[in-house]
């Protein structure tokens, strides 16, 4: 049997859907990295599969235990589903390399009437029979799966309706008699109920950022008003997150609309601000946003709400199709890729009794969830808004959509504290500077402030503390801070076993009660220290907290450090532009050292997200015969139409096969066949604004670890002093596959190379299987851990994820 996919983004599959969303001015499409990465991969398994042979399955174990399937892509959605002919088309290797970095869909996407209608489906079902296509893969939003459960519903039904008009034969009919679903959900307004990410959000939140940080500048040199509106007709998750990422004064999303008589404090609230000094403000609006009677809200009657009452210079941008345009992410590219993976996998595994599924992410898991269970909650939603019901709404986008909302209103506007709090807090910068420790500072800052604490900022790390470079900071001193790179406070990687007792007076002096890091390995290590020096010094039993950031991704206890997004994709952005050049000149093979110490997590994501023909990682040993392997696919792959070559190195992947080791070699054994060149990222890895992701990933983990700060600063609060001893009272906050989780440093201590600085176990290892599919080398996937079908229910949820 063969395997198509499908791209059928927007597409609404049934007549009632279509009727009650209507049509805007607006209509929806592709949106970024739709599918440059799952098309790739499902192409990839299905050709693999085709190219092995039973003979080395025996030799190397049995991987496939299937019939070999290749693949197929419909042209121009459904619409092409129905019209058949050249639209159904099988793909290969070839025709889908070199396309990851394409934003959009390159097999068409196409609203089709036709499909809402028996007779349409009865012409779809034709040609696939007539393609021997029983798999379908196809992705868009609750009306495009809507209609593909349907299709796999009535598939029975349909072949009878072909045998009976003599179509085909009774013998056909019976080959085909099973058709198998699986959706992968593909929508830039993350609209989709049962997963934390849709393909396509992050790059259109990129789009979005890249904008306002742009607009921020000329906003500050006019002194105006900026009145954004970003796309979201019934769900506000792109101006939610993007309010959140850059401190937007005030929002307007379709789940909560704001109270009756918000004009008067809109207008008091951007005057307050301007009278404080700021030079600009920032005024977010979905598309979709309304008033609690059901009424549009318009960017233009917000704009001239603004002039008419304030006189402020005020201007109006519609991004309008912007958010749906350019090059896809490296979240995106990531994302899709394991979601074409699964979704390959899933259709294999597939019998008569399997329902149809969707692929979502789940933390930084792929699981499966039954379509229509996804579709109902997603309906659900809309129910609730229609209906008025508008916390429930909230509450049905899911605990992360909540959060989301919860700490944009508490960080957007001061509110004075209940009462003035005993506690005090400071705050410092670690290690090597990562995008996203200013956007953590700001937001523990703020939300310390609103608890009652005393709050501290210390300049250079632990050395600052030491010197006492410390001072008390308020609300409007860290306004700015979320779209700046690096760190603000400066950082240092000093240790405090160097400046232990310069450390113990300056906490006895401002007598600190809590202490919260960011930073990387050293921000791990350096509270380590002071708790095991907890023994010697009582002034070290106060509450200790490290949020991990670092580019290298490399801290015990998290699965995402602060900075590794901003990081993969500089690295990801330099990389698309070297692949440009080799194809330019052809038969190039750029060898490119990326930064990370020991860990292989740059290397392998950016590998990923590149489409490299190799990344080595010191945590997956190699040879000279790997090399050699190397350089012969390499030369294969010459003698193709993709004739240019990409391997990546981590800095520190081997002690003598470095990267000038590596250009020798492959330069000497592709002699005559392809030329080499070498580029070394070095620290542009480390700047730039921080991504969308690293914006509302730091300001998340700010909040929450200020939060558990406060609860633990009351638990060990006896007789006016603070005395925290225990192993819980000093942890890393980090996600940690499904959720956020504290993990005590003394307990992750066991789990620690020290030596090279790396975690024993690390998740990411897992993708290095897909890197090399991907790279179309011969493996088995023997290995490959399938995602487990899951269900949703409101309990589901209402579980905190990190997204």
């Amino acid at each position: 049997m063969r395997s198509r996919v499908i791209s059928e983004p927007g597409s609404e599959s049934a007549s009632e859907h279509e009727a009650k969303r209507g049509r805007g001015s607006r209509g929806r499409g592709p949106g970024p990295g739709l599918d440059a990465d799952w098309l790739r991969v499902a192409v990839g398994v299905a050709a693999w599969r085709w190219r092995r042979s039973w003979r080395s399955c025996a030799r190397r174990g049995p991987a496939w235990p299937w019939p070999c399937s290749p693949a197929a892509a419909t042209h121009k959605g459904y619409e092409g589903l129905v019209e058949g002919g050249e639209n159904i088309k099988q793909a290969n290797w070839l025709s889908v390399s070199n396309i990851i970095q394409l934003g959009g869909t390159i097999i068409g996407s196409a609203r089709c009437k036709a499909f809402t209608t028996r007779e349409g489906r009865l012409r779809a079902a034709y040609n696939l029979v007539q393609h021997g296509i029983t798999n379908l893969c196809v992705i868009g939003g609750d009306g495009s799966l809507t209609g593909a459960n349907i299709f796999r519903t009535e598939w029975g039904s349909l072949l009878e309706d072909l045998v009976k008009d003599g179509q085909i034969t009774e013998d056909v009919a019976q080959k085909y008699c099973q058709l198998n679903i699986v959706g992968l959900v593909g929508s830039i307004d993350n609209d989709f109920c049962g997963t934390d990410m849709t393909i396509g959000t992050d790059s259109a939140l990129h789009r979005i950022m890249e904008v306002i940080d742009a607009i921020t500048t000329t906003a500050q040199s006019h002194q105006r008003t900026f009145v954004l509106e970003v796309m979201g007709r019934h769900c506000g998750y792109l101006a939610l997150v993007s309010a959140l990422a850059s401190g937007a004064d005030w929002l307007f999303i379709p789940e909560s609309p704001p109270e009756d008589g918000w004009e008067d404090l809109m207008c008091e609230r951007l005057g307050e601000t301007r009278s404080r000094g700021s030079r600009l403000n920032i005024i977010i609006i979905a598309e979709g946003a309304i008033d609690r009677n059901g009424k549009s809200i318009s960017s233009n009657y917000v704009k001239d709400l603004v002039v008419q009452r304030l006189g402020f210079d005020t201007r109006v941008t519609v991004l309008g199709h912007v958010q749906r345009g350019g090059t896809p992410s490296a979240f995106d590219r990531v994302l899709s890729s394991k979601m074409g993976m699964e979704a390959v996998m899933a259709l294999v595994e597939a019998t008569p009794d399997t329902p149809a599924c969707v692929v979502s992410l789940s933390g930084n898991q792929s699981v499966r969830l039954p379509l229509m269970e996804c579709v109902q909650v997603t309906k659900d939603v809309q129910k609730a808004m229609d209906e008025k019901r508008f916390e429930e709404a909230i509450q049905l986008r899911g605990r992360s959509f909540e959060n989301n909302w919860n700490i944009y209103k508490l960080l957007a506007h001061q509110k004075p504290a209940q009462q003035k709090s005993p506690f005090t807090l400071a705050i410092l910068n670690v290690g090597a500077p990562a995008a996203g420790m200013n956007a953590a500072v700001r937001s523990a800052v703020r939300i310390g402030i609103c608890k009652g604490h005393t709050v501290y900022v210390v300049n250079d790390g632990f050395e600052g503390l030491a010197n006492g470079q410390i001072h008390e900071v308020g609300w409007h001193d860290v306004a700015g801070w979320l779209g700046r790179g690096g760190s603000m406070l400066g950082t240092k990687r000093t240790l405090p076993k160097t400046c232990m007792e310069k450390i113990v007076e300056t906490v006895r002096k401002f007598n600190i009660q809590s202490l919260l890091v960011i930073g990387g390995f050293e921000a791990y290590e350096g509270v380590l220290q002071l708790v095991e020096a907890r023994g010697q010094y009582e002034e070290l039993c106060i509450i200790m907290c490290v949020i991990p950031a670092t580019i290298s991704n490399n801290v015990p206890g998290t699965d995402f450090s602060l900075g590794s997004d901003t990081a993969v994709n500089a690295a990801m952005e330099s990389c698309d532009r070297i692949k440009q050049s080799a194809s330019g000149t052809k038969r190039r093979v750029f060898i490119v050292e990326t930064m990370g110490g020991y860990c292989g997590y740059l290397s392998t994501v950016t590998g990923i997200a590149v489409g490299a023909d190799a990344a080595y990682v010191y945590e997956e040993p190699f040879t000279i015969h790997d090399l050699k392997a190397n350089v012969e696919h390499l030369t294969d792959k010459m003698k193709t139409d993709i004739q240019r070559g990409l391997v990546l190195r981590n800095e520190k992947c081997h002690e003598h096969y470095t990267t000038e080791f590596l250009y020798n070699l492959y330069s000497s054994e592709g002699k005559g066949i392809f030329d080499c060149r070498i580029n070394v990222l070095g620290h542009l890895q480390q700047g730039g604004a921080p991504t969308p992701f690293d914006r509302n990933y730091s300001t998340k983990l700010g909040v929450k670890a200020v939060l558990w700060m406060s609860e633990k600063l009351q638990e060990v609060y006896r007789k006016g002093r603070v005395f925290a001893n225990a192993a819980d009272t000093a942890c890393v906050i980090g996600l940690r596959k499904k959720a956020v989780a504290f993990s005590p440093v003394t307990e992750l201590k066991k789990v620690t190379d020290f030596e090279h600085r790396l975690p024993q176990e690390q998740w990411w290892l897992n993708l290095r299987l897909m890197l090399k599919m991907l790279a179309n080398y011969q493996i088995s996937l023997t290995e490959y851990i399938s995602g487990k079908m899951e269900h949703v229910t409101r309990r589901t949820l209402s579980i905190e994820k990190g997204f």
